[in-house]
């Protein structure tokens, strides 16, 4: 931790946030955000906010800036760690509802990842994010269900190949608003939703959209359970954009209970969606790795 460093600036026009990650390259741009919202960069001797810009002359006092040895993730032996499958290289993890799937900031230590890497610190630095050491994917936060994590690089390069490649199956269960008769999908492609940037859209006029912010997406359901108001969905997809399954559930009529974000009308703790198996092939033995996570005990029963 750099306890206290004057800098004056040499140049003008550039924004503080900028300049600071320039400054301290090893820093992320959440970690600078988080210094400048605790009052631990002044900018000639007052707070500063990360859109200001700079003027030649200017000075910075910075304090307690971490140093890149202070960026680490750091370990949580109080969570729970809930392991469904283990060998030699692979981990296959149930995670809770609730907690999630790993950090935005070195401060924060409530997540799965935390918990991984106190029951096993060796795996901190499998994979190229500090932040999300050896998962090979990502579940919401009231997501519960299967997490994948590498034990080694080697298989921690294979399998992240593999879900690059779409060739890893995922399948999910959702409790969903309305009677589905029958078998459905949408291949749709998904963009960032412009006025809620942390929600998702489909893309009505794909050909519109700027190629970066257009991600293509397939969904198929099948239900398992059919009730008066709810049904239970079986749900597959092969790619994996962020909140995918919530979109285009919501975007087909039927969108998951308890997920306010994409019009369920229905106060509950948490959406009802769970990871409950994935399908992928094992990175050691080139053999097809089934592997599942029962329901968790807070799921509601289908009203028939």
């Amino acid at each position: 931790m750099i306890a206290r460093e004057q800098r004056t600036v040499a140049g003008s026009g550039e924004r503080l946030d900028r300049h600071l990650l320039n400054a301290y390259p090893w820093l992320d741009r959440a970690t600078v955000e988080t210094l400048l919202a605790a009052g631990q960069i002044r900018l000639n001797g007052r707070p500063a906010k990360k859109g200001a810009k700079l003027t030649a002359g200017d000075v910075l006092d910075c304090r307690d800036v971490p140093e890149p040895a202070d960026l680490k993730l750091q370990p949580n032996p109080d969570l729970p760690l809930e392991i469904v499958f283990e060998d030699d290289v692979v981990l296959a993890l149930a995670k809770p509802a609730g907690m999630p799937t790993h950090p935005l900031r070195y401060a924060e230590t409530d997540t799965l990842a935390n918990a991984l890497v106190a029951r096993y610190p060796a795996l901190a630095g499998i994979g190229d994010d500090r932040l999300f050491p050896a998962l090979l994917h990502r579940l919401d936060t009231q997501t519960s269900g299967l997490v994948l994590a590498a034990k080694t690089a080697a298989a921690f390069a294979n399998l992240r190949a593999q879900f690059r490649r779409f060739t890893v199956q995922k399948h999910y269960l959702a409790l969903v608003h309305g009677r589905v008769e029958g078998p459905g999908s949408l291949a749709a492609p998904l963009t960032h939703q412009t006025r809620s940037p942390c929600k998702m859209a489909v893309a009505r006029n794909p050909d519109k959209v700027a190629t970066r912010n257009l991600f293509a997406a397939e969904t198929a359901w099948i239900p398992l359970e059919t009730g008066r108001e709810f049904s239970l969905l079986d749900v597959v997809i092969f790619t994996g954009v962020t909140h995918q399954i919530r979109c285009h559930l919501a975007a087909a009529g039927f969108p998951i209970a308890g997920d306010a974000l994409y019009g369920s009308p229905l106060a509950a703790p948490r959406h009802w969606l769970h990871a409950a198996r994935l399908i992928c092939t094992h990175p050691a033995t080139g053999k097809s790795l089934d592997v599942s996570a029962p329901l968790p005990p807070d799921w509601p029963p289908i009203r028939q």
